[in-house]
């Protein structure tokens, strides 16, 4: 063991050394706090760390491990160990507030686990390119694999750097008063750059009298200017200015007579990079699809 080439032994013990620093840190800091990389934080830890790849990337050949990270030797174990705490996540409730396994994305050895992922992605992908740019490549194989690689990279960092940008508020609105305050999750109130005054509360019943469907017309004014009369209705919401709308509730008691209505609105700047992340993997795995149809044929 640690003798050159390294295999999945060393893969499994350098994760499991990863999972033991994870639950050393729970124990002394605590929780990961994800407010503290509210932008322009996470812009300098991204660009941090794509120095930080870049780095290895011209020191592999003096340093054995950064090599070795581009290997599937040290990728295998690292999925197995991601895998495992995805599971533990899925079956466990997850809250705010809650112990170690019922908060994963603050829990360090689940963050760990997966910066390392995040690295040696960056690692295999910079070793791909090289191998292009010698032309060592094929099209039919570099294609599905930089897009897949890369298109998970870039939804990996984003999705967890971006999480302390998105806001999610509730906003209560009344019958011709317009509003330009919402309620945070602690309770604190924030003056939103929108104001909304509901227009008409809409409910719809089945026989029995239970909430088939129910929405609101609302107006919005914002600072800019615009004066936008449109519907919220569950599941269909409307976004302006880098907000969307949702309807949350509305006054249980009244029911159709509801003289107020629940809004939730979401701000998440970094989620067009998510989805380009994700529409680079359904790419890929097109692309895959594809090359693979024509080699049977």
């Amino acid at each position: 063991m640690w003798t050159r080439p390294w295999n999945m032994k060393e893969g499994f013990l350098i994760g499991g050394g990863l999972i033991i620093a994870g639950l050393a840190l729970q124990l002394s800091v605590g929780p990961v706090v994800w407010d503290a990389f509210a932008w322009p934080a996470n812009g300098i830890v991204l660009s941090g760390f794509f120095m930080l790849i870049t780095t290895m990337v011209y020191l592999r050949k003096i340093v054995y491990a950064f090599q070795w990270m581009s290997t599937y030797q040290a990728a295998i174990p690292a999925m197995v160990y991601a895998v495992v705490l995805t599971i533990i996540m899925g079956l466990t409730r997850q809250q705010v507030d809650g112990t170690w396994l019922n908060n994963m994305l603050s829990f360090w050895p689940f963050v760990l686990i997966y910066v390392y992922i995040a690295v040696i992605l960056g690692l295999t992908i910079h070793r791909r390119f090289r191998k292009i740019f010698r032309g060592e490549g094929s099209m039919k194989r570099d294609i599905p694999f930089m897009l897949n690689h890369l298109g998970l990279f870039i939804a990996l960092t984003t999705a967890t750097l971006g999480n302390a940008d998105m806001q999610r508020v509730k906003m209560i609105c009344g019958i011709s008063e317009p509003e330009w305050r919402a309620l945070e999750q602690g309770g604190a109130v924030k003056e939103m750059p929108i104001a909304i005054e509901l227009k008409r509360f809409i409910m719809e019943t089945y026989d029995d009298g239970s909430p088939k469907r129910f929405a609101s017309e609302i107006q919005i004014l914002t600072k800019s200017g615009k004066n936008i009369e449109t519907t919220v209705d569950v599941n269909k919401p409307y976004e302006v200015d880098g907000w969307k709308i949702y309807q949350y509730g509305y006054d249980t008691q009244m029911g159709a007579q509801s003289q107020i209505s629940i809004l939730e609105l979401v701000s998440d700047p970094w989620l067009p990079w998510v989805y380009t992340g994700i529409y680079m993997m359904l790419a890929g795995a097109v692309c895959m699809f594809v090359i693979g149809g024509r080699k049977c044929a």
